[in-house]
């Protein structure tokens, strides 16, 4: 059951049309019913087979203005790479020990992993846990890398991974709702661009069903795709 504040935010939208991005963001940020600071939230419904591993849906983007959010990046390495990925910021970093401490917790406080080329075979232990989690280092996401200090730098920029859930649709958080409408629009014209270019060469049909923009715990706006 919504409460009288979601059911306010209703009666500003006509759930019946799709509107301009821009109109979009704006009542995104409009029909925010938290106290918070909300985030702002786009949703992708793909016209994909998400049972074709082949069809998944999985990228990066490199969102102009960032999310608002400071990540919490835990960074598998050794030597100077582990050294370099302390210095840009990494929350975490380690080798062995950590991953011992992983194992024996199964505690993974952060929102993203990195490890370098030589860690991914140290990482089987833990693979379970991470992977569960979405949080296994992988290639296809740029997340194992020999040079895990510059990622961490891109992510705190606004750099973002992606990948299709089991039903073929995407969410990502492209900002908060103080944001100004300006920059909310940048960073979902970027996300929608870098979905565009990952299409998988064998799907038929409307790639884009829907696009639709929320705030956290907001209504859902239909874009014009």
């Amino acid at each position: 059951m919504h409460g009288k504040k979601y059911r306010a935010s209703l009666t500003k939208i006509d759930r019946t049309k799709a509107y301009p991005i821009a109109e979009a963001v704006a009542l995104s940020k409009e029909t925010s019913t938290t106290k918070f600071d909300a985030s702002v939230e786009i949703h992708i419904r793909l016209g994909i087979d998400p049972t074709k591993a082949e069809q998944i849906v999985r990228s990066t983007a490199n969102l102009p203005h960032g999310t608002g959010k400071t990540l919490k990046i835990a960074v598998f390495a050794k030597g100077a790479a582990a050294k370099a990925a302390k210095e840009a910021g990494a929350t975490m970093v380690g080798d062995d020990e950590l991953i011992t401490e992983i194992k024996k917790t199964s505690k993974t406080d952060f929102d993203i992993a990195l490890a370098t080329p030589d860690m991914m075979k140290s990482l089987a232990p833990i693979a379970k846990t991470l992977g569960t989690k979405g949080l296994m280092p992988n290639p296809k996401n740029e997340t194992v890398t020999a040079d895990p200090a510059a990622m961490v730098t891109s992510l705190q920029g606004g750099k973002v991974s992606f990948r299709s859930d089991t039903t073929g649709n995407l969410h990502q958080v492209i900002g908060k709702v103080s944001f100004p409408v300006e920059r909310l629009v940048a960073n979902a014209e970027t996300f929608i661009d870098a979905v565009k270019r990952a299409k998988p060469a064998d799907t038929k049909g409307t790639y884009l069903r829907s696009v639709t923009v929320t705030s956290s715990m907001g209504p859902g706006i239909k874009v014009q795709s």
